[in-house]
């Protein structure tokens, strides 16, 4: 399939040595940020096989290799910073694991209470002063072995070092709040109530933004990738935020969420799973849209302070999905490089790459 009309225009118009400088840079950060958040990973691993519970073990331990892109790119964002920041990549991997577990934990055992309980730890880990909840209360397995309560401290103590962390505050509530809201719902078992409380979720929420539907509003919103640059922005001094803030809520939250959604489509279609891209009218229009979101996140990413940086944290986040080995099927693959076409020149060049970050990852957890 040839796709929808793209204009040519590249949203990050480089000069060949500007492409060639900015690819080293991206290589440089990904090469460090994918290690560092590597070796956090296996910390968490060691306690996570310690879990007492079977099912919250299995949940722990399922997180932490079938959710790895999306626990390493969150890690990204510790290169924000002119300085890499270890203490920032711990909080930053640490939460983003607290979001992929309980998305586990909630999908076993469904039910808004016992989703709006669990999930109380994202708005908990960012909040140094509020009490922590007994998050199994409503959960039919208990015993963590305190492993949950360990995330979840991980990042409160990580906030404390963040410089601007007071300023960010009242952000980083609001958006770990959004999120866990939103994905308590996303586990709703009756497509048509999930429907409509997603749509009064994005009007509530988000009752001003003209721009995007509600689907998109309700995907950027299920996304961690806001909570993940506020902090950054934090261990930065704190400057711009409500910047940074605009550009990541909704666009580039959105990519992210909608094309986790293209690439599990087959999957989740097959399982009766939700799914975001799904809510489009048809392929064409989906691949149109999406096309469109990734060219407005790459402008809003690097017109933002230090927009390098970001713009390369964006086009990162979007070779990484594309680099999947579900879209290298023949029926994918015309779909696929054509939203690496609207993802630009840098986005192309990190696509091959990160497939073999892949197949090398794949190759040693084998």
């Amino acid at each position: 399939m040839a796709g929808p009309a793209l204009s040519s225009r590249d949203p990050l118009p480089l000069s060949r040595g500007q492409l060639h400088a900015l690819t080293a840079a991206a290589l440089r950060e990904l090469s460090w940020g994918l290690r560092a958040a590597s070796r956090e990973m296996r910390a968490w691993r060691s306690r996570a096989r310690l879990i007492p519970d079977g099912p919250i073990r299995e949940d722990a331990l399922e997180t932490l290799e079938r959710k790895r892109t999306h626990i390493v790119g969150a890690g990204l964002f510790s290169i924000l910073p002119a300085r890499r920041d270890r203490r920032l990549l711990r909080v930053l991997v640490a939460y983003e694991i607290i979001i992929e577990f309980l998305d586990n934990a909630h999908e076993r055992a469904a039910g808004r209470r016992n989703g709006s309980q669990l999930h109380r730890a994202l708005v908990e880990a960012l909040d140094p002063s509020a009490p922590i909840s007994d998050y199994y209360l409503h959960h039919p397995w208990k015993e963590d072995g305190g492993y949950l309560r360990g995330l979840v401290e991980a990042c409160r103590d990580g906030c404390l070092t963040l410089g601007s962390y007071a300023q960010v505050r009242p952000l980083l509530l609001q958006g770990a709040s959004r999120c866990g809201g939103v994905q308590s719902i996303n586990h709703e078992t009756d497509s048509r109530r999930r429907r409509a409380a997603l749509n009064r979720f994005s009007g509530t929420h988000f009752p001003h933004e003209a721009e995007a539907s509600w689907w998109e509003l309700a995907a950027a919103a299920s996304s961690s990738l806001g909570v993940h640059a506020l902090l950054a922005a934090a261990a930065c001094g704190g400057q711009d935020l409500a910047r940074v803030h605009a550009a990541y809520v909704p666009w580039i939250a959105a990519v992210s969420t909608l094309l986790d959604s293209y690439v599990d489509e087959a999957r989740d279609a097959a399982g009766g799973e939700h799914s975001y891209v799904a809510y489009y009218p048809d392929r064409d229009v989906a691949l149109r849209r999406m096309s469109e979101l990734i060219g407005r996140s790459l402008h809003e990413a690097s017109s933002l302070p230090a927009g390098h940086r970001h713009a390369v944290i964006a086009s990162s986040m979007i070779a990484m999905y594309l680099s999947h080995e579900r879209l290298r099927s023949p029926a994918l693959r015309a779909s696929r490089d054509h939203l690496a076409l609207a993802g630009g020149s840098l986005t192309r060049v990190l696509v091959p790459i990160l497939r073999l970050w892949r197949l090398a990852y794949s190759v040693r957890a084998a």
